[in-house]
């Protein structure tokens, strides 16, 4: 009786021993899961706080520019008149007040009438690779022979030609490249005797000069 009374005792103990093993296990485990689960999120909180920075800062920037563009655009109204020699046809069309006018040759005895118009200050004419808003040249040359002169770019697909007709004056519109440094658009047209040519040098300035083109006049 007292051999099976001390298997029993030991067998109760070896069965504790057993449970608390598990528990011992079991608490590691979920343990470890917890600490697993504290990390994954600390890890995904993180992650989900970076992009929101990100996303708040690209919203910031982006509502920054849009204030920068409608402030620009702002500054630039009332538009300034532009207003050419009486010889050369009277032309005139709008630009932005923040543009500035350099006139670089006087009219007269054949010479041709150019001017270069530029935001804040016009930079030096010195340089054929110099990028402008706005030129504005008026030759004492056949207008077709100044459309042919750029017959070469357009057979290339440098420049790309199209009609263009403005407060009842038709002429042409050139678009692309005119020089490995200057890429724009043009549009050409005749006043009496001579030929008119506006151009901008970069596509910057593209906006400005469609707007600016709509308003152009001059005597016929």
């Amino acid at each position: 009786m007292k051999q099976f009374g001390y298997r029993d005792e030991n067998g109760s103990i070896n069965n504790w021993m057993m449970v608390s093993i598990g528990l011992i296990v079991l608490s590691v485990i979920l343990g470890g899961l917890a600490i697993w689960s504290y990390i994954s999120y600390t890890n995904q909180k993180t992650n989900v706080d970076n992009k929101i920075s990100v996303a708040v800062a690209s919203a910031k920037k982006t509502q920054a520019d849009a204030d920068e563009t409608k402030f620009t655009e702002r500054e630039k109204q009332p538009n300034r008149q532009f207003v050419g020699p009486d010889d050369y046809g009277r032309l005139t069309f709008d630009y932005p007040k923040t543009w500035s006018v350099y006139v670089s040759s006087a009219v007269g005895n054949g010479s041709s009438y150019q001017a270069y118009l530029n935001p804040v200050s016009v930079p030096s004419v010195s340089t054929s690779t110099q990028q402008f808003a706005l030129r504005v040249v008026i030759v004492q040359q056949d207008y077709n022979k100044v459309i042919s002169s750029f017959d070469s770019l357009v057979k290339s697909g440098a420049l790309k030609s199209s009609s263009i007709t403005v407060n009842g004056a038709t002429g042409v519109r050139l678009d692309g490249n005119f020089t490995k440094d200057l890429r724009g658009s043009e549009v050409i047209f005749k006043i009496r005797d001579k030929t008119l040519t506006i151009r901008t040098d970069a596509n910057t300035f593209l906006p400005d000069f469609n707007a600016l083109i709509q308003t152009v006049k001059f005597n016929q």
